[in-house]
C-alpha cells in the first residue's frame, strides 16, 4: 500500500513531517492524532525491536501497563490537579458510576503502587520494568507531525533500588543502554543537563538529535564539557556597564515604558536598568500569588527555573504563571497599576481589596540583578524612573536567586574562559533520578535488612518511539526524500523494475527479489504499471537505503545498484549485487 503525495500538505511545517506525509507514512486523523501506515509501522518495529533488545540485555524486564489510571493513584502523588487543571495535560473521564480516570501521559504512580503491592524485601531488589505502548497528553498546540503529537508510542522504564547509591549505577547503566540504542538506530545523539519538570526527581538528562528545526534550545560549552537544555542551563553573564555613582533623583520619563525606548531617550545601556515583571502564579493548592520579579535589563526570566523555586519555597506546585494586565486588575477590583514605570519596591497595598489574590506580593531577584549597586528602575508613578538608585534605597535586596536564562556568548562556570555556543535539538529520550518522591507519596516500602520499612529509591527512563523516528528522518534526508539509517529502514532494499512490459525485465526483477527474501534481506518489489522515473522519485521518496535497478542492462544479466544517501551507482551481476547488499546489511551492522 504506497500512495505518495506530490505537493508538501499545507499543516507540515518541518521537513521531517512533509516528508513523512508525502511518502505515505503518516495519516493525520485528527489534531495531533496520525494513523501509522504499513511503512511507518515496519519502521516503529524495527526502532521497537533495537530498544528490546537493549533493554533486555541491561537486565530490565517487560511488561505493560493499563492506559487507564485511577484518579486516587495520582491524587496521592499529588498530580492529578497540576495533570489535569488549567493546562493541564491529562485527558480525563469519569466512568458509569462516576468514578475519576486519566488516559495516562506516564506511569510513575500505577509501577510504583504496583511495586509496594508486590515487592517486599531488600531481596527481591534492585529491579528493572519496562514497558512499550500508546500514550496520550492534550497537548495545548500539538505540532510538526510526531514531534509533539496527542497520542504517540513510548517505551518507559522505572527501577527501584534499596539506596540511592544503588539507583546512581543503574541510572549510569542506563545512559550507556541509551547510547547504544541510539547508535544502532544510526542516529547521532548526545546528552544534555535537563530539569526534571513535573515528572520530578534529583537528576535528569535528555538524550538529543541536533537538528536545526528542533523545539529545544541546547547549550554547550566551545570546550565540550557542558551542554544542557536552556531550561536548566547555568552560566556567568557579561559584565555590566556600570553607572557612575550619582544622587540618587526621580526622573521624567513619559512614553518610556520599555528598556529599548529608556535606553535610547536616557543614553543609557539595558545593563544598567532593573526591570520588573508581575505575574501572578496559579497554585496546585488553589492560592493565587502575585509576584515581583526583579532581573538585570538585558537578561530574559527563565520560567522554568522560577517554577522550580516557587515549588520549593511555597511546598506545592505552580499550575500557570501568566503576566498581570490592566485585565486582570480590573477583574480584580484593583485600580490601575503604572505598568512601565513599577519598581522593585512596588507596596503590597496595591493588593488591598483584589478578590482572589493573596495580599503580599513575594519578591525575588536574580543573582545579575541583585549585584548591581547603581541602577535605574520604575518609580511606581506613571511617566517617572529612579535614577541612580541602589538596594538600600528600595528597602534591601529580595531573595536572590539564578532566574535568568542563559544564553549564547555567555562564560561557563567550569571555566571562564570558555563561552557557551547554542544549537537546536530535538529530545528524543530522557532519564531521571527519582528518587523517594513517589514512593514515599504512595506508600510504597520494602524491608531492608534491619527488617526495618523503608521508601524505595526510584529511576525512570523514557524514549519516544514514535518522535525517534521522525527525529530520524529530520537528521537524514535531502532535496530528494528521506534517507534512513538502514537499521530502521522500511526496507533495506528497493527492486524498481523499470518496464514492466518487458517479460526479461519482469523475470530478473522477480528473480533478484526472491534470492534477497531468501537470504533475510528485507526487500520491497515495485512492480506497478508506472513510467520509470515515477518509481524512481517515489524510491527517493521514501528512502529505502538501497535500490536495484532493472533496466536496459537486464538482457545482459545487469542491474543498476544505487545508494541512496551517497547516490553512487554501480552496475553488477546478480551475485555481485547478492555479495555487496549482504556484506551492507550483514558486515557492517552496530
Amino acid at each position: 500500500m504506497l500512495v505518495t503525495l506530490r505537493d508538501v500538505p499545507a499543516d507540515a511545517e518541518i521537513a521531517s513531517h512533509q516528508l513523512l506525509l508525502r511518502g505515505g507514512y503518516i495519516r493525520r486523523v485528527a489534531s495531533g492524532v496520525y494513523a501509522y501506515m504499513p511503512l511507518m509501522w515496519k519502521v516503529l518495529k524495527k526502532i521497537t525491536s533495537i530498544v528490546e533488545q537493549e533493554m533486555d540485555k541491561a537486565g530490565s524486564l517487560q511488561t505493560l501497563l493499563p492506559q487507564l489510571h485511577p484518579a486516587e493513584m495520582w491524587k496521592k502523588s499529588g498530580r492529578w490537579q497540576s495533570y489535569t487543571q488549567g493546562e493541564g495535560i491529562m485527558f480525563h473521564l469519569k466512568d458509569r458510576q462516576g468514578r475519576d480516570l486519566g488516559l495516562g501521559p506516564t506511569h510513575e504512580e500505577v509501577i510504583t503502587t504496583l511495586a509496594g503491592e508486590l515487592i517486599h524485601s531488600y531481596k527481591q531488589l534492585p529491579i528493572t520494568l519496562y514497558q512499550i505502548q500508546t500514550k496520550f497528553r492534550d497537548e495545548i498546540r500539538p505540532r510538526f507531525g510526531l514531534m509533539r503529537s496527542r497520542e504517540f508510542i513510548m517505551k518507559d522504564a522505572y527501577s527501584f533500588h534499596t539506596n540511592e547509591e544503588d539507583l546512581k549505577r543503574t541510572y549510569k547503566n542506563m545512559n550507556a543502554t541509551y547510547n547504544q540504542i541510539f547508535k544502532s538506530c544510526g542516529l547521532k545523539a548526545f546528552a544534555v543537563d535537563a530539569d526534571s519538570g513535573a515528572i520530578g526527581g534529583a537528576a535528569s538528562q535528555e538524550f538529543m538529535v541536533s537538528a536545526s528545526s528542533g523545539e529545544d534550545l541546547i547549550l554547550s560549552s566551545s570546550d565540550g564539557k557542558y551542554s544542557a537544555n536552556q531550561e536548566k542551563a547555568v552560566s556567568k553573564a557579561s559584565e555590566p556597564v556600570l553607572l557612575k555613582n550619582k544622587k540618587p533623583t526621580t526622573i521624567d520619563t513619559p512614553n518610556q515604558k520599555s528598556i529599548s525606548e529608556l535606553c535610547s531617550a536616557q543614553g543609557l545601556k539595558p545593563s544598567q536598568i532593573i526591570k520588573v515583571l508581575l505575574l501572578i502564579a496559579i497554585l496546585e493548592n488553589g492560592q493565587e500569588q502575585p509576584l515581583i520579579i526583579s532581573l538585570r535589563g538585558d537578561q530574559d526570566l527563565n520560567e522554568v527555573k522560577l517554577t522550580n523555586a516557587l515549588t520549593q519555597k511555597l511546598g506545592t506546585g505552580v499550575l500557570k504563571l501568566s503576566q498581570i494586565s490592566p485585565e486582570n486588575l480590573n477583574s480584580q477590583g484593583l485600580a490601575a497599576w503604572p505598568f512601565g514605570s513599577i519598581g522593585p519596591d512596588f507596596q503590597d497595598s496595591m493588593l488591598k481589596g483584589s478578590k482572589s489574590w493573596a495580599k503580599s506580593f513575594l519578591r525575588f531577584a536574580d543573582q545579575t540583578a541583585a549585584e548591581l549597586n547603581c541602577f535605574f528602575c520604575g518609580a511606581n508613578l506613571l511617566g517617572k524612573h529612579k535614577a541612580f538608585a541602589n538596594w538600600a534605597l528600595l528597602g534591601g535586596v529580595p531573595t536572590t536567586l539564578d532566574l535568568r536564562k542563559a544564553k549564547s556568548g555567555d562564560r561557563c562556570i567550569h571555566d571562564q574562559n570558555e563561552t557557551l555556543e547554542e544549537k537546536r535539538g530535538i529530545e528524543v529520550g530522557h532519564i531521571f533520578q527519582l528518587g523517594r518522591k513517589y514512593s514515599e507519596a504512595l506508600k510504597a516500602r520494602f524491608t531492608n535488612e534491619n527488617g526495618a520499612e523503608e521508601s524505595f529509591w526510584m529511576g525512570c527512563y523514557g524514549i519516544g518511539i514514535s518522535r525517534l523516528a521522525q527525529a530520524a528522518v529530520e537528521q537524514n534526508h535531502d532535496e530528494a526524500g528521506i534517507c534512513w539509517p538502514i537499521s530502521i529502514a522500511p526496507y533495506q532494499v528497493i527492486i524498481v523494475i523499470a518496464n514492466m512490459q518487458d517479460p526479461r525485465q519482469v523475470e530478473l526483477g522477480e528473480e533478484v527479489y526472491k534470492n534477497l527474501k531468501s537470504v533475510g534481506i528485507d526487500a520491497l518489489l515495485d512492480d506497478r504499471a508506472e513510467r520509470a522515473g515515477v518509481k524512481f522519485k517515489d524510491a527517493d521518496l521514501i528512502g529505502v537505503p538501497w535500490r536495484i535497478v532493472v533496466g536496459r542492462d537486464a538482457s545482459n544479466g545487469k542491474f543498476e545498484l544505487v545508494n541512496r544517501a551517497s547516490k553512487e551507482t554501480q552496475v553488477m551481476s546478480t551475485e555481485e549485487v547478492l555479495k555487496k547488499i549482504s556484506s551492507e546489511i550483514f558486515e557492517n551492522r552496530c
